[in-house]
């Protein structure tokens, strides 16, 4: 290496020191054609930076497993934490040209979705948390890939990589398909190397990154990061406050059974079909959301779903894009996860309480609806619940849990706190519902006064919503 490069990779070492202390988390991505010279340039880059916070992220062609997961959700799960750094060998672009080329997609598919549209809305998303994305496009002359493979087929140690590489750079395919990629970008997205001669082009690699860091690191102290309670002029709470018929104890039972048994025999058809079922239940406190989730999941196969119940995010889930956690625990095709509480989390206590800026909690209603739609393209089935309740009426049932010590685990401190702000509460859940409810991802709001209702009603329209999407129209 020149001295000049020496001293380069030394600036961006301290670079990134300072992005660690500011938790500035940084994704380096290096695409290019078969024996470019990426896997040198990489390898340059990661003996530069510490090795406590950098991680290399090969991208390999989808496995079997892969395939029964949503496009994007290998790389929602490999997001770095704030202040680490994460290279990608080949990235999600990569992917994009094995699934687009070789037309890879679920048995559930029937047409070609917009997996261009899903990496500009997950780009966008993790850019305005804070998130730097550095692109390098590697390129060399045809003359010295040729002297690259020629060294490793000489070598009986590594030929076995050429045959890999040969039909790669014969096919030419992800070579054009990149260059469709870079001709559409934004200018100045992409950073195109020829890595014809190594030192310049580490040399240029060094320089484009520190250049990036630098305004990295300038944008971050500018951010105003003020927190901000501030909310809508004017909902309507009467929304909220909808009303469904009382059902009584014996029409329930005879109901409840044959729901869900129904249900069962749905989950299976699910299975088969390999398609995903996300349950999301919001709700104000006491109305009921853990009862009404144990009707839904009461018979069940136990193999084929999951519950996760929502709290508050550990020290490791602030260190990452809100919505990573739940990104992790999105299902498997054919599947089943229902969360008792979700990422609405962001734009209800996050806001009520302070903890996200008004920014961030106003950017948040787009975020989700692009979040889920990466979800609903590939053809899970989002359903959300809403249970909502008078406020007489969590006001006895809180009581209730206070006096019956079989219910006492169930009232804290927290609940009363939240009662205080029972119309912050109800005002953000309404401006939640009113920007998120979506086609592809509904809301239906549940009244919850009568929990025996409430139960009977949320069945029902799971119960309707899988069969309009396995056949087309209710059968039962």
């Amino acid at each position: 290496m020149t001295k000049n490069n020496e001293q380069l990779s030394l600036e961006v070492a301290a670079l990134t020191r300072e992005t660690k202390e500011l938790g500035i988390p940084i994704m380096i991505v290096f695409e290019g054609v078969p024996a470019s010279g990426k896997t040198r340039l990489s390898n340059e880059l990661l003996l530069t930076l510490d090795a406590k916070y950098t991680h290399f992220i090969p991208t390999k062609s989808p496995s079997e497993d892969d395939l029964r997961y949503q496009f994007l959700q290998k790389y929602w799960n490999s997001l770095p934490s704030k202040g680490d750094i994460n290279i990608y060998f080949r990235s999600w672009y990569a992917y994009f040209i094995e699934y687009q080329e070789n037309k890879i997609k679920h048995s559930i598919y029937n047409k070609y979705h917009d997996l261009k549209r899903q990496i500009q809305d997950f780009e966008s998303m993790i850019k305005d948390d804070g998130y730097e994305i550095i692109k390098f496009y590697i390129e060399i002359s045809d003359k010295k890939r040729r002297e690259h493979l020629r060294e490793m087929k000489d070598n009986p140690l590594t030929s076995w990589k050429v045959q890999e590489y040969e039909s790669a750079i014969q096919d030419d395919v992800y070579h054009k398909e990149m260059h469709k990629i870079l001709k559409e970008a934004p200018k100045d997205e992409w950073k195109i190397i020829d890595y014809t001669e190594k030192d310049e082009a580490i040399n240029l690699m060094y320089k484009h990154i520190r250049t990036r860091l630098k305004e990295a690191i300038k944008l971050h102290k500018k951010k105003n990061k003020v927190i901000d309670g501030a909310f809508t002029d004017h909902f309507n709470s009467e929304l909220l406050h909808q009303s469904i018929e009382n059902i009584n104890k014996k029409t329930y039972k005879s109901l409840v059974g044959d729901l869900q048994d129904r249900l069962k025999e749905l989950q299976f058809a699910l299975y088969e079909r390999k398609i995903p079922l996300i349950l999301v239940y919001e709700g104000m406190d006491a109305a009921g959301k853990g009862g009404n989730i144990k009707r839904v999941r009461e018979k069940l196969d136990p193999t084929g779903y999951e519950v996760n119940a929502i709290s508050a995010p550990t020290d490791v889930e602030l260190n990452h894009h809100y919505l990573w956690r739940f990104a992790k625990d999105m299902p498997r095709s054919g599947h089943i996860e229902i969360f008792d509480r979700s990422w609405y989390g962001r734009v209800l206590v996050e806001r009520v309480e302070g903890f996200a800026t008004k920014d961030e909690w106003q950017r948040a209603y787009q975020e989700i609806n692009q979040f889920e739609k990466m979800w609903t393209d590939e053809g899970a089935i989002i359903l959300k619940f809403f249970l909502t309740l008078d406020k007489d009426e969590q006001l006895r049932r809180f009581k209730e849990r206070e006096e019956l010590p079989e219910k006492q685990w169930k009232i804290t401190d927290e609940d009363w706190r939240n009662r205080e702000k029972w119309d912050l509460y109800i005002e953000a859940s309404h401006d939640m519902i009113e920007k998120t409810n979506t086609d592809y991802a509904p809301w239906l709001i549940v009244p919850a006064d009568n929990k025996k209702s409430a139960r009977i009603e949320v069945l029902k329209y799971i119960i309707k919503k899988c069969e309009e999407v396995l056949w087309g129209v209710k059968q039962y």
